[in-house]
């Protein structure tokens, strides 16, 4: 008899590491130069004034200030309109 178990490979044990997206500066809050204000995929949400974007599609501040969210009409090629949403830091 065998004195250990046939060990088999494990396919399933691996994870990856999570993400952390989503919005970490809220309307009315206070934003420092570099700060993070959106982690995203894709830009779903537009940085306007002192709002810059990142490689990853990440949102920071360029300046100091208020961070204000605000709606945006986006036409697209076919002629519709669709409402984004953009972030300022005033």
């Amino acid at each position: 008899m065998a004195h250990r178990k046939a060990g088999g490979t494990a396919r399933n044990l691996r994870d990856s590491n999570p993400q952390y997206l989503g919005t970490k500066l809220y309307d009315g809050q206070i934003a420092q130069p570099g700060s993070i204000i959106i982690r995203q995929r894709g830009t779903k949400i537009l940085a306007g004034t002192n709002v810059r974007v990142g490689k990853d599609h990440t949102l920071f501040a360029d300046k100091a200030g208020t961070v204000k969210f605000s709606t945006k009409r986006k036409p697209k090629f076919d002629g519709t309109t669709t409402l984004k949403k953009v972030v300022n830091v005033v």
